[in-house]
């Protein structure tokens, strides 16, 4: 939970310096060509990973820092093109700022989308809320973007990794010790999205209950199924 408080700070303050330098050269959602202004804003949140990240993501970010430019150039553009390795949880931590940014400025980011991904930036979803609808729709569901941190209405009834909408193939699995949170499963490609109910009480604050409820992230770990992004943790 420190971790996750601390790494939102870092990224909160990367972004003001990013938006700053905006108001001086325009960005252009192209990251190779935003890459010289970007760099230096953004390097404070590796440097957190690196001393207070959970010790396999520190050791990660430590090797990391010690990349040349040219390679940290090529990490981070393999992953914002969609080039690299999709769970390249510190690839995605680092830009979240930038990607923040340009979604906040509603500049066109240089990143292929497509369904169920974030239409801002093309992120994957990292978690779900359900909140409270008009009489006619019921209770809307939302993805959350695990980069830009946007949320965009979706279906209830659809995987958003393979798409699958037979109910049947679709269960949710809840646990007592958290009322408000589900896993909302997908059994065609075994993936998941964790979802946090706010229909009923909007105070549940999804980024904590995400945390909170690691445990079950690892109980559908050990049923065989994958998250479809990572949460703030790193499961």
């Amino acid at each position: 939970m420190n971790f996750a408080a601390g790494l939102y700070r870092v990224q909160a303050k990367s972004a003001g310096r990013i938006a700053a330098h905006s108001r001086k050269e325009t960005l252009t959602g192209r990251l190779p060509e935003d890459a010289d202004a970007l760099l230096p804003a953004i390097a404070p949140v590796l440097d957190f990973a690196a001393r207070s990240g959970p010790e396999p993501l520190a050791e990660a970010a430590r090797a990391r820092s010690r990349d040349a430019e040219s390679t940290a150039r090529t990490r981070l553009t393999a992953y914002w093109t969609g080039d690299g390795a999709p769970d390249d949880y510190l690839s995605r931590a680092i830009l979240r700022p930038y990607a923040a940014v340009l979604r906040a400025l509603r500049i066109e980011p240089g990143r292929r989308r497509a369904k169920g991904r974030c239409p801002s930036c093309g992120g994957a979803p990292w978690i779900a809320a359900r909140r409270e609808g008009s009489l006619t729709e019921g209770a809307r569901r939302l993805l959350g973007c695990a980069l830009c941190g946007g949320e965009w209405l979706f279906e209830r009834i659809l995987c958003p990794a393979c798409f699958e909408e037979d109910p049947r193939r679709l269960p949710s699995f809840r646990d007592e010790k958290y009322p408000t949170v589900r896993i909302e499963a997908c059994e065609t490609c075994r993936r998941y999205v964790k979802s946090i109910d706010l229909s009923e009480d909007a105070r549940p604050i999804p980024e904590v209950d995400d945390l909170v409820s690691i445990a079950m992230d690892l109980w559908a770990a050990g049923e065989d199924y994958g998250r479809i992004e990572p949460g703030l943790a790193g499961i």
